[in-house]
């Protein structure tokens, strides 16, 4: 399965589908490399390198997205806190959390009828699990 010219490995994509979506906290889901590179992702979740760059360089810098919002799948989500390792955003009822490893982001999003809490610890998780693995 080809995405983006990049090959996507079963083994990240079974990390999107098993450990973010499949627990029911998260709706939509990706692992994306800190230079844009889309490794995985969930059916739909259209997020695109430029995106996933602007993300990355929050983590130091977030008035960007303080200012004008983040943008995921094309579509603009209202910024509401960051760190150096996590940026949290809403757009309706939908939050979305982005968490960063040492060379990867694990990015999920939630609907209404999911807890922004059990969808933020489950993305903080795997980043955790993926940054003490050297990713």
């Amino acid at each position: 399965m080809l995405f983006r010219s990049r090959q996507i490995t079963m083994s990240w994509q079974s990390y999107v589908d098993d450990h973010l979506i499949g627990t029911g906290h998260v709706v939509q889901g990706a692992i994306c490399g800190v230079d844009g590179a889309i490794w995985a992702v969930s059916a739909g979740f259209n997020v695109s390198p430029e995106e996933v760059q602007k993300l990355v360089a929050a983590f130091e810098d977030p008035s960007g997205l303080q200012a004008g919002g983040i943008y995921l799948c094309g579509e603009k989500h209202m910024f509401i806190r960051s760190d150096d390792r996590f940026i949290a955003g809403k757009r309706d009822k939908q939050g979305i959390f982005a968490w960063k490893a040492a060379t990867c982001v694990v990015i999920g999003t939630h609907g209404e009828n999911i807890q922004g809490n059990n969808c933020n610890t489950c993305v903080g998780n795997l980043a955790d699990y993926l940054l003490n693995s050297g990713m």
